[in-house]
């Protein structure tokens, strides 16, 4: 079994940021590392424990959809294999393999590029209340986990850690980053999604909706960035069990909220989980990962 990263430690790398599950340190002036580690939250909460090996399948998963979505639109990776990485990164192998990408800085853009197939989550209770998601008007009779008429895209505004995201509806998109680079998020967002979802479809996975992050290079050129339709971004439901009408199963991180519930968690401290909760947390992100590559992922 291998040994759960909490927390990386490279101290000659300056430290970006810390987020819910990946730390960030810059390389040099053209480059940062993004490190998954094996951290895991829910209801932006950080957990005490951690998932061992999960920054791998999530850094794995990233890889697969980099190299299938590059017809679409470029991306921000330079390598994932640490041999190909500065020596000043290498040092930190025993830390940092197979759960590591080396990509080029780019100037993020402020917001979340959230995209939705299916209404589920915060879209469907606010569909619920008002025949909306993001404020746009959708057609009467929908029910929970229905195929939507058409992709939405529907953005939000990006939180500090400890803060919610904000939905926002796509006029106000572009108001932040500018009309013509709000219309080419939306287009390409919603591009990226419809030819990933054909793809999982085909796999036995319905991606009932993602997020995607995007940055733009020094040329002006939109760079798809972060994490790419992991369990973590995304919602992924099992076809064979899927159903109209109600919740899905998913392999996403929804067996460890479905025991935060039974404990009757406070949504605000971090909690230590049982390795039971831990160990079947994790063969759902190996599930996914299986069913959507073919193979086994590296946990070495």
């Amino acid at each position: 079994m291998i040994e759960a990263l909490y927390e990386s430690n490279c101290p000659d790398l300056k430290l970006v940021a810390r987020g819910k599950v990946r730390d960030l340190y810059e390389v040099d002036a053209e480059s940062l590392l993004f490190v998954a580690t094996d951290r895991i939250s829910a209801y932006d909460v950080i957990m005490k424990s951690a998932v061992a090996g999960k920054g791998k399948i999530l850094t794995q998963i990233s890889q697969f959809w980099f190299s299938f979505l590059q017809p679409v639109v470029q991306n921000h990776l330079i390598t994932a294999n640490i041999d190909e990485m500065p020596a000043i990164v290498q040092q930190y192998r025993d830390q940092l393999q197979g759960r590591s990408l080396l990509v080029k800085k780019v100037e993020v853009l402020p917001i979340e590029a959230i995209v939705r197939g299916y209404i589920t989550g915060s879209g469907w209770k606010e569909y619920e209340k008002q025949g909306t998601v993001c404020d746009m008007a959708l057609p009467e009779g929908l029910r929970e986990s229905q195929k939507l008429p058409r992709v939405l895209f529907t953005p939000s505004t990006k939180a500090e850690y400890g803060d919610h995201d904000e939905n926002i509806h796509p006029d106000k998109c572009a108001v932040i980053i500018g009309e013509e680079r709000a219309h080419e998020m939306a287009r390409v967002a919603q591009e990226l999604y419809s030819k990933a979802a054909e793809y999982a479809l085909g796999k036995g996975i319905i991606i009932a909706d993602t997020k995607f992050e995007f940055g733009v290079d020094k040329q002006g050129n939109l760079m798809l960035i972060d994490e790419v339709l992991t369990p973590d971004s995304s919602r992924f439901w099992p076809t064979a069990s899927y159903k109209v009408g109600r919740t899905q199963e998913s392999y996403d991180k929804q067996y460890l909220r479905d025991y935060l519930t039974s404990i009757d968690f406070d949504m605000q401290t971090p909690i230590d989980l049982p390795p039971t909760v831990l160990d079947n947390t994790l063969k759902k992100y190996i599930e996914a990962y299986v069913k959507l590559t073919g193979n086994r992922p590296d946990l070495s």
